[in-house]
């Protein structure tokens, strides 16, 4: 491994011994760190800091960094993820919504390469890894963005319940839109369940650690853009059946009513309630449902 720290001769002893402290804590304890910035942490942007440095730790090892690899980390927050993360990669590029934040970060962990801006809106660099412990409210429209991009690997942090839904299989309550999404998209792993005390402040509800690896579709899918339509237009409409949730949402499937209409007598599981479908059940609806616009 080539060490950040030998592109960066010239940092500051300081700045080392704060690298080189207790496991992914930082000498200042979060809350001392909060005061010293003047900052209270927003619920509105989803401000848990991950305060715990086993947990950190373990999340750490859960990525099996390469000392090639380039880690892009999503609201890097007090830098607790941050410091390991300069440790293992050759890279490490962090996005933070929070101008003080992003501030401290860059005089905290000088080794990284921190950028201020909204994670949903700024371009992201190229990457290999995302190890991030992601704010509970950009969870989902993060996740469909980033199984859009190139990437190895990822281990995230999500509410509890969120990770549930990305592993839930036809039938159970938990099965959704983003159980679809995800399964065509990835490999989807939950690693362990975290507690809420390893946050400050401390949420509600309890976290998840979860591994996505990228991978093609376990079955073939003829237009994915018409099967995302499709699955979005049944989730919006799950107590439903197939034939009424897509009559319901004909605008985003078909050229008319009509157009629409004639193709309803002979779908499959129009009978049905999305709930109850496989993906590759799903798919089948897709593609006779498309044929209804052309």
């Amino acid at each position: 491994m080539a060490p950040c720290g030998r592109k960066r001769d010239g940092r500051t002893d300081k700045a080392k011994s704060r690298r080189d402290g207790a496991e992914g804590v930082d000498e200042e304890r979060p809350r001392d760190v909060l005061e010293r910035l003047g900052v209270r942490p927003s619920r509105s942007r989803g401000q848990h800091f991950l305060t715990d440095g086993r947990v950190a730790s373990r999340a750490i090892r859960h990525a099996a960094l390469r000392p090639t690899d380039v880690v892009l980390e999503i609201g890097p927050g007090l830098g607790v993820l941050t410091r390991l993360l300069v440790r293992r990669a050759r890279r490490v590029l962090a996005i933070e919504s929070d101008r003080r934040f992003a501030a401290y970060l860059r005089e905290a962990v000088p080794e990284a390469e921190v950028m201020h801006g909204d994670a949903l809106k700024v371009d992201w660099p190229a990457f290999d890894v995302m190890v991030s412990n992601l704010p509970y409210q950009i969870s989902s429209p993060l996740t469909f963005r980033l199984l859009a991009a190139s990437f190895d690997r990822a281990v995230l942090m999500y509410q509890w319940e969120f990770a549930r839904r990305m592993v839930a299989a036809p039938g159970t309550p938990d099965y959704s839109r983003l159980s679809v999404g995800v399964y065509v998209r990835a490999a989807c792993t939950i690693l362990e369940r975290v507690p809420r005390n390893a946050f400050h402040p401390q949420p509600k509800v309890d976290s998840a650690l979860v591994r996505l690896e990228p991978r093609p579709s376990p079955f073939a899918i003829a237009d994915p853009t018409a099967f995302d339509a499709v699955v979005a237009a049944l989730f919006e409409h799950r107590r439903k059946t197939v034939e009424n949730g897509l009559r319901l949402a004909w605008r985003a499937l078909a050229e008319s009513p009509e157009a629409l209409e004639a193709r309803l007598e002979h779908l499959p599981f129009r009978g049905r309630r999305v709930e109850e479908l496989r993906p590759e059940d799903i798919e089948q609806v897709a593609r006779a449902t498309v044929r209804a616009k052309t």
